[in-house]
Formats: structure tokens, C-alpha cells, sequence
């Protein structure tokens, strides 16, 4: 009786040593799916974060190309201006032209 009292120990002691090892595989296994669940999670946040971050700086950049397009436009407005009061004044002074070589033209 001892020899079975003996092989129903290892029987037990084998079977305890495979729960132990289908226990710890089914451990690994849950940590496994655990930490792909967080990394697709870090992922996802990330993307996120990055599209915030790329939404901000295109809108940064709009702000800049409005502001720059407004000080180009005021400083041409402001330069035709500057042409339109030169050519003015030079408006009498091509017509005396005009008109003395008419003259001469005429005279000659």
C-alpha cells in the first residue's frame, strides 16, 4: 500500500505542478494581452496628440500667412499711392512737354 499511497502522491504533485504551469501561462498570457491593450491605447493617444498638435501649428501658420498677406498688400497699396501722387504731379509737366514739341512740330 505504500507504493500506491506513493504513486497517488506523484500523481498529485504531477498534477499540481501542471495546474502551477497552465496557471502561469494563462498569467503570461493575460499580461501579454494586457500590455497590447495599453500600447494600442499609447497609440491611439499619441496619434491623437499628434493630429492636435498638427491642427495648432497649420493654425499658427494661417495666423502668420494672414498677417504676413496684409502687410504685403498694405505696403503695395501704400506704394501705388506713392506712384499714383508722383505721376500726378508729372501730369502738368509731360503735357508743357506735349505741347512745346506740338508747337515746334508745328513751327518747323
Amino acid at each position: 500500500m505504500a507504493k500506491e499511497k506513493i504513486l497517488s502522491e506523484i500523481k498529485d504533485a504531477e498534477d499540481n505542478a501542471r495546474k502551477m504551469v497552465d496557471d502561469g501561462r494563462k498569467r503570461k498570457n493575460d499580461r501579454i494581452a494586457s500590455a497590447r491593450a495599453e500600447a494600442r491605447e499609447i497609440i491611439k493617444q499619441a496619434e491623437s496628440d499628434a493630429q492636435s498638435s498638427a491642427q495648432n501649428a497649420i493654425q499658427a501658420a494661417e495666423v502668420s500667412i494672414a498677417s504676413d498677406k496684409a502687410k504685403i498688400l498694405a505696403d503695395g497699396n501704400e506704394q501705388a499711392e506713392e506712384i499714383i501722387k508722383n505721376a500726378s504731379s508729372r501730369i502738368d509737366k509731360a503735357v508743357d512737354n506735349l505741347l512745346t514739341e506740338f508747337e515746334r512740330s508745328v513751327h518747323a
